[in-house]
């Protein structure tokens, strides 16, 4: 009987060591794809805005030198490509872009125009160091964007004043003074706070005790930005049947950037940008919900169809096309509803 019961202890005994030894092989280390979210999308994303907004100062300095149509489509199209990054980054707006109040400097809209036009008719030495002290609505990308646009999107150059040229390449220089801001606070040999991200859950990280902690902040940026899209940047303008209060209106560069800001979710989801390819979030929901995944994977590119099919400018949609204004929303608020209650839950139940 002895024998026996020793014979029941050992195979007990070795059942019990076997559970805990598959706990703890089961206990998922998320390093890899925190670096990947850090090095390859966040900081890649933010390396590229702050050397797009580097041509963009080069494009307004050669306008100012010499005001030509050609030099000015060059500098409404430097103004374009440092737009994408921007929007792109708008799914993670969490870290130093909030922390340090640079979001304000770099996109408030819209743009202040009599006290801007107050500004320019003063006597006021135009340069970075007085636009960086100026409110949000006087400077960074929108500003910009109305002084080379025009109202109508259809300034040429002759239209231009001095006073306008000075403002442009120092409103762009304190632009870029901005985004270097924020590209080194993430930076590695610099501020490096994207060293919080990575390591997520290490002793004496204050930022983030835990990788779930890194990665609900993650997926908060992600719900958080669609409903802006869905329920600010579209529904604002459209539900008030005010074009003054769409974004990037001057350009009609809206559409481009609503899309841009779903991609950002699309990004970070599936841990790309550009030709990097790593982990994303896809890679946590996928293992326990395979059937979600590629849901949310649908309505990411339903919206950003649906934004793009948009008929004719966002600025005409809204008072001529409505349907498909409201279609491209309704696209977008089902994803966040998505991303909400069926992908958030999944993330801080880890």
């Amino acid at each position: 009987m002895k024998q026996v019961n020793l014979f029941l202890f050992s195979i007990s005994f070795f059942i019990i060591i076997s559970c805990n030894k598959e706990t703890i092989d089961k206990k998922t280390d998320y390093k890899n794809l925190l670096l990947n979210l850090g090095n390859d999308v966040i900081l890649a994303t933010y390396a590229d805005l702050d050397a797009k907004t580097i041509d963009l100062v080069n494009a307004l300095t050669q306008l100012e030198a010499n005001p030509t149509d050609d030099n000015l489509l060059f500098a409404k199209n430097a103004w374009r490509a440092a737009r994408i990054p921007w929007e792109l980054s708008e799914g993670f707006l969490f870290g130093p872009v909030d922390q340090q109040g640079i979001d304000p400097s770099i996109d408030s809209w819209p743009v202040n125009q009599p006290d801007l036009d107050a500004v320019l008719s003063s006597s006021n030495q135009l340069n970075k160091a007085y636009i960086d002290g100026l409110d949000g609505t006087l400077k960074g990308f929108h500003t910009i964007e109305y002084l080379i646009f025009g109202i109508d999107g259809q300034k040429a150059v002759n239209q231009f004043t001095t006073r306008q040229f000075e403002y442009l390449k120092a409103c762009a220089q304190s632009l870029e003074g901005a985004t270097q801001q924020l590209y080194y606070a993430w930076k590695p040999d610099q501020k490096n706070f994207i060293a919080n991200v990575i390591n997520a859950g290490d002793v004496g990280n204050n930022i983030y005790p835990s990788q779930k902690s890194a990665l609900e902040e993650v997926m908060n940026g992600l719900v958080v930005i669609a409903d802006e899209v869905a329920n600010g940047k579209i529904n604002d303008p459209l539900s008030q049947q005010n074009a003054n209060l769409e974004e990037s209106r001057f350009s009609s560069n809206s559409k481009q950037d609503f899309a841009n800001n779903i991609r950002s979710i699309k990004n970070v989801y599936l841990g790309i940008y550009k030709n990097s390819f790593g982990l994303g979030i896809s890679s946590i929901v996928a293992n326990q919900n395979s059937k979600l995944d590629q849901k949310v994977k649908i309505e990411l590119d339903a919206a950003i169809l649906a934004i793009e099919s948009i008929q004719g400018t966002f600025t005409s949609a809204i008072f001529n096309a409505k349907p498909s204004v409201e279609n491209a929303q309704q696209k977008v608020r089902a994803l966040q509803l998505t991303l909400e209650s069926e992908v958030l839950p999944i993330i801080s139940n880890l």
